[in-house]
């Protein structure tokens, strides 16, 4: 939720396809774009943070090498919490080349808070994306993970 569920959510009612398409809906959506104030339960423990994106990780990156939480398991029956503070968007080169280089975790810019059981409330309703693909989700979210939960049959 945040910033990178407000692009997709805007990106899939462009009519523009393609990387190019989204890169320069990015940088048109970011000047406008306003940080939200969350409540987060990560396993009892309470915080309230400011931020620009929250992502809830399972695995290492969202994909063509971006690295949202590189020291992410999908076996380690956690979940990777990765918030992305608010920041000046002279730094936005900055916190990119930081997850490409799948530095996040040494971050000042980032905070990754590692849990089972995740509620989260924000501000107001809004869009959320689930592995890209956009949603509009009301102002609590609540993800829990079910380790060893998945059967897989190989031949």
């Amino acid at each position: 939720m945040g910033f990178d569920a407000h692009l997709s959510s805007v990106f899939s009612k462009d009519k523009k396809r393609g990387l190019s398409g989204y890169v320069k809906l990015g940088f048109k959506e970011v000047f406008n774009y306003k940080p939200q104030t969350y409540q987060l339960n990560i396993d009892g423990t309470e915080y309230s943070r400011r931020a620009f994106a929250i992502s809830i990780a399972n695995s290492s990156q969202y994909g063509n090498d971006v690295y949202i939480a590189p020291n992410a398991s999908v076996k380690d029956g956690l979940l990777d919490v990765c918030i992305i503070k608010p920041f000046p968007i002279i730094k936005l080169p900055v916190l990119g080349y930081i997850m490409l280089r799948g530095k996040a975790e040494t971050s000042d810019m980032i905070e990754i808070i590692k849990g089972k059981n995740i509620k989260i409330i924000r501000e107001k309703e809004g869009a959320v994306h689930v592995d890209g693909e956009p949603l509009q989700m009301g102002t609590e979210i609540h993800a829990v993970v079910n380790p060893l939960s998945l059967k897989v049959i190989v031949p």
